[in-house]
C-alpha cells in the first residue's frame, strides 16, 4: 500500500495529466483516480454530505463510523430517516452493489486503515479538533463541519497543523461554494459600496426551552454514549441534550450562536477583507440564557467588533437574518436564496462587477475531491474557518467577565487582561 505522501504525489499528477475522467468499473473513475474517504459521524448532516460526496464518480466510500448504530434524530423510533453507521452502511453498500463498507464505532480504530486519502467530520462540534487532528497526523486531508472547532484554542492547532502537513482542509461552510454569495461578496470587494462602514450579521436565537423530553434516562440500545460525551463531560442522559439539540449546552457546543457564525459571519469578514484577520476590540451586549438547567447557553446575543480600518461588525440575534454590508454609496444584503440592495443596478445579471474575482468552487465536496488531487488550497480553508468564528469565542468570553476586549489579531491574544487571555485558552478535557 503505498504512503499517504506518494498517493498524494500521484493523484496530483494524474489530475493534472489526465484531467478527464474515464469511466470504467460500474460507470465509477478508474480505481487509480478516486479518493479513497471515510465518513464519521452519521447523524442528519453528516448523512447528507456522505451521500454528496458519493455522487461523485471520483470518490470511494471505503468506512463509516458513529457511536450510535440506529437512531431517528429528535424523532419518535421508526418516524423519519434512519440515522446511524448501520444505516450509513447500508448506503454507501447500495451506491457501489457491495457489502464492502467496513462500519466503525470508534473513529480511533477507523484511522488506523492505511488506504485513506481523506475523511469527513460530521461530529458534534466538541468531538470536531480530535477527530481533525489525528486524522490530519496520519497525513489524512480533513473535511470537517462547522465551527471548524468546539473551543478557540482548537482552532489555531487545527489550521497551523494543517500548513505543517501541507493537507487539504475544507470546513463545511458551504456558503462559500454558491453562486449568490460569491457575487455578492465580489460586489462589495470592487468598491461599489463605497467605504464601508460595517456589517451586520443576523443569526437565530437560542433554546430557551427543553426542545425535547428533559427526562434523565438510561442511554438507548445501540449507543455508546460515553464514547459520544468523550472529551466533554458525561453529563445525564436526556433526548434534550442528544441529537440535534446538543448545541444547547456549551460541553457539546456553543449553542446556535457558534452554529450559525460560521455561516454569515464568514461570508461578512470574506467581503470586507478580514478572512485571514480580524477585530481589534469585541463586546458582548444583551445576552440573554434560559431558565433551564438543560441548556446554558445564549438564546439572545449581539456582539460589536471593531475593526482597525474603523469598520464596525455586529452579530445578533436582532439583526435580520444573513449578512449586510453597508457603505457610503449603499448597502448590500444577502442570505440564503435572496440578495438585496439599495442600488437594484448592481442586482442585474449584466452589471459589471469588476476586477476582484472571489474564489470560483464548483460545488463545496466537488471542490474539496478537486483540491485532494491538485493539492490546491480548497474553498473554505482552516484558518478562514478559525478567523470567521472567533468574534464568537471573543464574545463569550466577553459576555462572562462583563467587558469589552481588546484584540491583536495577529498575534491571536487579548491585551492586557490575564484573566481574560486565560478563558479564552482554556481546554478542560475528560479522558477518552
Amino acid at each position: 500500500m503505498p504512503t499517504h505522501s506518494s498517493r498524494r504525489k500521484f493523484l496530483a499528477t494524474s489530475a493534472l495529466a489526465f484531467p478527464t475522467i474515464i469511466p470504467s468499473w460500474q460507470g465509477k473513475a478508474a480505481p487509480s483516480e478516486r479518493i479513497n474517504m471515510a465518513f464519521i459521524g452519521m447523524g442528519i448532516q453528516g448523512t447528507g454530505v456522505m451521500k454528496a460526496f458519493l455522487n461523485h464518480d471520483d470518490v470511494q466510500g471505503l468506512a463509516v463510523c458513529d457511536v450510535h448504530d440506529l437512531h431517528y434524530r429528535d424523532r419518535e423510533w421508526g418516524e423519519g430517516a434512519a440515522l446511524g453507521r448501520e444505516p450509513a452502511k447500508a448506503i454507501v453498500d447500495k451506491t457501489y452493489g457491495t457489502t464492502d463498507c467496513v462500519a466503525y464505532s470508534d473513529f480511533r480504530e477507523l484511522l488506523e486503515r492505511d488506504d485513506l486519502d481523506a475523511v469527513m467530520v460530521a461530529t458534534p462540534d466538541h468531538w470536531h479538533s480530535h477527530v481533525t487532528l489525528a486524522a490530519l497526523k496520519k497525513g489524512i486531508d480533513v473535511y470537517c463541519e462547522k465551527p471548524v472547532t468546539h473551543l478557540f484554542a482548537e482552532g489555531q492547532e487545527v489550521y497551523r497543523e494543517v500548513a505543517k502537513q501541507k493537507a487539504v482542509f475544507q470546513v463545511g461552510s458551504q456558503q462559500r461554494s454558491d453562486k449568490l454569495f460569491r457575487k455578492a461578496v465580489e460586489i462589495v470587494r470592487n468598491g461599489h459600496l463605497g467605504k464601508l462602514s460595517g456589517f451586520e450579521v443576523g443569526l437565530p436565537s437560542g433554546y430557551k426551552e427543553p426542545k425535547n423530553d428533559s427526562t434523565v434516562t438510561e442511554p438507548p440500545k445501540g449507543l455508546d454514549y460515553d464514547l459520544w460525551c468523550g472529551p466533554g463531560a458525561k453529563l445525564p442522559y436526556m433526548r434534550a441534550r442528544h441529537h440535534r439539540w446538543w448545541r444547547g449546552h456549551s460541553e457539546y457546543g456553543g449553542g446556535v450562536l457558534m452554529d450559525w457564525i460560521g455561516h454569515h459571519n464568514d461570508i461578512a469578514h470574506w467581503g470586507m477583507g478580514y478572512e485571514s484577520s480580524g477585530p481589534e476590540s469585541v463586546k458582548a451586549r444583551s445576552w440573554s440564557f434560559p431558565e433551564t438547567d438543560v441548556y446554558d447557553t445564549p438564546i439572545d446575543y449581539q456582539i460589536l467588533s471593531r475593526y482597525p480600518d474603523g469598520a464596525i461588525g455586529m452579530i445578533s440575534t436582532r439583526a435580520q437574518g444573513g449578512c449586510k454590508w453597508i457603505g457610503d454609496n449603499g448597502w448590500l444584503r444577502v442570505t440564503r436564496g435572496k440578495l438585496d440592495a439599495s442600488n437594484p443596478d448592481w442586482l442585474k445579471d449584466d452589471f459589471a462587477i469588476g476586477s476582484w474575482k472571489a474564489y470560483a468552487s464548483p460545488g463545496h465536496q466537488r471542490n474539496f475531491v478537486d483540491c485532494v488531487k491538485n493539492r490546491k488550497e480548497a474553498a473554505a480553508p482552516a484558518e478562514n474557518g478559525h478567523r470567521s468564528i472567533t468574534p464568537g469565542h471573543l464574545g463569550w468570553v466577553s459576555a462572562k467577565l462583563g467587558r469589552e476586549l481588546k484584540w491583536d489579531a495577529e498575534q491571536e491574544q487579548i491585551i492586557g487582561d490575564e484573566e481574560a487571555q486565560k478563558l479564552l485558552m482554556q481546554r478542560d478535557y475528560r479522558e477518552y
